[in-house]
């Protein structure tokens, strides 16, 4: 069989691309490892992990504030082996839609593993272990990233653990420490926080979520404190022990190398970031040579070395985000087709679905102050919101970072509840270049979780905050 563009990994990078290359006109195929579509974000990453978090969430307030609400519940207690299982029937719902659409833009899904012959030729090996070879004009390489495990670690998946496991434990844990103070590491170290699990939080850095705004993490902080997790920062693990029921972890403290501390847990979970998964690609066989991170070189417009391969997502420089790899695969998908799209990575949000979320695009604050970039901050906290105090979200706060001279947004950053949604509005201003007074005149409903942000750039506009 011959396609003009072949899709290796069914990712949102992946199937996004696919699709975009089929309405575009193009014989497309795709081709994943795994015996259903998705990729790491629908089975084993975003979509899983937020069933979760909204599960967990939804106990806690149970627990915590329905009494307050004036709702009184009796035997409260947690069904861990449901919870799974509706995790893993929303997970089934979002696999049947990506092989719905496959089949409505006609995309020829193969299932096996991927791999270069040569650049116009790729073998696909089934899990039974036969091949079957296709023929393609053009490749996007869409294979995404597997979890960073050290060798000394001891991952047995078992009581040593990342991510992948984290989603299916059964019973809920008494004890659980996680390595990595990154967004992986909190989103699933606060679901268990809410179910009661003592969770243990060891960071190598000086504080959590260090790639976004410092304020941020200082929020989030205060907030996951009061769900009972304890932060160890500044620590480096050097040992990970399992054992049948429990697992030791020591860490060495940065500041005085003579003070460790260890803690005995049911589980370890190793969250320290992710790598580029091109095993087994066969990328040698096309003159394609990873960097040294393992990421897939590409030019500006995601071309490889190697002329009419592209690569997207995890795989290539730049934040793994499941948005950004989408984003990359419909730029590809037009720039084959001939057209001339783009991507401005600055403006492509980051999030933590925590509780409170975090969210941030453009620059922080640091980044302003090392760049020399003169600004004027406007802050407002969600705490003197009447939509938060009616609904008790009161923790948080939005930033605004706007140019001292121009009033040009140039960064903006939330902590608070629907974060991950009230980004879109920042982004979508940051796109025309909007000024912070623009979009402090424009109207925003009352009461609403988005007058903080209008608040926060009244506050940068010579502080001109009503509700503060």
């Amino acid at each position: 069989m011959t396609y003009d563009v072949t899709v290796i990994g069914s990712g949102p990078g992946g199937y996004v691309a696919a699709i975009r290359c089929a309405q575009l006109g193009l014989k497309t195929a795709i081709i994943e490892r795994y015996s259903v579509l998705g990729g790491t974000c629908l089975n084993v990453g975003c979509i899983p992990s937020k069933a979760l978090l909204d599960s967990s969430e939804h106990y806690h307030n149970a627990h915590t504030n329905f009494a307050t609400h004036g709702i009184e519940l009796k035997d409260l207690k947690v069904n861990m082996p449901q919870m799974v299982k509706r995790k893993n029937e929303v997970v089934l719902d979002n696999n049947k839609g990506v092989e719905f659409l496959m089949k409505k833009n006609k995309i020829d899904v193969y299932y096996g593993h991927g791999s270069f012959v040569n650049k116009n030729r790729i073998r696909i090996t089934t899990p039974s272990g036969n091949n079957e070879e296709i023929e393609t004009g053009k490749v996007i390489i869409a294979t995404g990233s597997k979890p960073i495990v050290p060798a000394n670690f001891n991952y047995d998946k078992k009581r040593v653990i990342t991510s992948t496991e984290a989603l299916n434990i059964e019973k809920v844990p008494e004890s659980m420490v996680v390595i990595g103070g990154g967004v992986i590491g909190l989103e699933l170290g606060s679901v268990y926080a809410r179910l009661g699990t003592k969770v243990t939080i060891v960071e190598y850095l000086d504080r959590i979520i260090a790639g976004m705004d410092a304020d941020c993490s200082r929020e989030l902080t205060r907030s996951l404190k009061k769900l009972g997790i304890e932060f160890q920062l500044r620590h480096a693990v050097t040992e990970v022990t399992p054992s049948r029921s429990k697992v030791k972890v020591v860490a060495k403290s940065r500041d005085d190398e003579s003070r460790t501390l260890s803690w005995e847990a049911d589980y370890c979970l190793v969250a320290i970031g992710r790598r580029p998964y091109t095993d087994g690609l066969g990328l040698e066989s096309v003159g394609i040579a990873p960097d040294e991170k393992g990421r897939i070189p590409v030019n500006d417009h995601l071309e490889t070395a190697v002329p009419g391969i592209y690569a997207i997502g995890d795989v290539v420089r730049g934040a793994m985000l499941a948005h950004k790899a989408e984003e990359e695969g419909v730029f590809v998908a037009e720039t084959i087709a001939g057209q001339k799209p783009h991507i401005h990575y600055h403006l492509i949000p980051g999030v933590v679905y925590t509780w409170p979320e975090v969210s941030g695009v453009g620059y922080t604050e640091e980044e302003l102050k090392e760049k020399g970039v003169p600004y004027k901050p406007g802050k407002f906290p969600f705490r003197a919101l009447g939509r938060a105090r009616a609904s008790m979200d009161l923790d948080g706060m939005v930033k605004v970072l706007a140019h001292k001279e121009t009033d040009e947004i140039l960064g903006v950053h939330i902590v608070g509840a629907r974060a991950a949604d009230l980004i879109a509005e920042a982004v979508a201003l940051m796109e025309f270049r909007a000024s912070a007074e623009d979009a402090a005149r424009m109207s925003h409903a009352h009461p609403t979780f988005a007058e903080a942000f209008k608040e926060a750039c009244l506050s940068a506009t010579a502080n001109r905050a009503i509700q503060l």
